[in-house]
């Protein structure tokens, strides 16, 4: 069974900076038509403007996702450029502390709108297109589509600070299990990825001025490092790809075994 996304359409929300964009550019580099999303349209042309072009594999798409008017134009736009969606990587996600005892302070509704609710407002969306796609095409064997949700070790690591972001990474995980069960008659696979420490943008600015953090994620992390970015969006390549086909409602945790040690005062990053 091949790991290839080659040929492929994927869109990857997320993707103008971050793991997203690390994601959305393996992706075009592996062959996949990628269209790369996000509301930061500054970023998406420094990044991608310049390289998209009508007989390119990339395109880029701005806008506020949790809007739905903006899912059914982020659809339209991805159609009229590749004609198909095959995969949707929810890579878009935002972490913000937050006060347990703090009843005023709303960053658990806002975690969850954004990393929960706008994930499943556009996977069932996406999702409706697959199934079409596969009618139309009188499909009626292997995958008709893959969606992959990124995830975080957050769910089941409890951390004071992190208490909206913890609440949301454990809602998209139940969303995953649950969209899985209802998407598999129409042969849609629904998967998520669980990561620790991976060494973003927002990652290298933590660690710049703080030596001891990072030795400290380090002696947590049983294989002693930070993860590349690369290295997750391989994973989020494995269960888009048909060597997957049989896999889904899963939490593919990437934590260079993280979470097999007791919890501790670092958070997942």
């Amino acid at each position: 069974m091949s790991f290839s996304i080659a040929g492929k359409t994927a869109i990857v929300t997320g993707a103008a900076n971050g793991v997203g964009l690390a994601i959305a550019r393996h992706f075009a580099a592996q062959g996949a038509n990628v269209m790369f999303a996000d509301i930061d349209e500054a970023s998406l042309i420094e990044e991608v403007g310049k390289e998209t072009d009508a007989e390119g594999n990339t395109r880029y798409f701005a806008g506020d996702l949790r809007e739905r008017l903006t899912i059914a134009n982020l659809l339209s736009a991805t159609i009229d450029a590749f004609d198909h969606i095959d995969v949707l990587v929810n890579a878009s996600r935002q972490m913000m502390p937050s006060d347990p005892l703090d009843p005023d302070h709303d960053a658990v509704e806002m975690l969850l709108e954004q990393n929960m609710m706008t994930s499943l407002r556009l996977s069932q969306m996406v999702a409706r297109r697959m199934i079409r796609q596969a009618e139309e095409d009188r499909q009626e064997e292997g995958s008709a589509g893959a969606i992959v949700n990124l995830s975080s070790i957050a769910a089941r690591r409890a951390h004071p600070a992190l208490l909206g972001y913890s609440i949301s990474a454990a809602a998209l995980d139940q969303m995953t299990r649950s969209m899985a069960v209802a998407l598999a008659p129409h042969r849609i696979r629904v998967n998520a990825v669980a990561f620790g420490s991976v060494l973003s943008a927002s990652l290298q600015g933590a660690l710049k001025d703080n030596a001891e953090y990072r030795t400290d994620i380090k002696e947590h992390t049983p294989l002693g490092r930070i993860a590349k970015p690369a290295e997750l969006a391989e994973a989020v390549q494995f269960l888009a790809s048909d060597g997957a086909q049989f896999i889904t409602g899963q939490i593919m945790t990437v934590d260079g075994g993280r979470t097999l040690l007791d919890p501790v005062s670092a958070p997942a990053h």
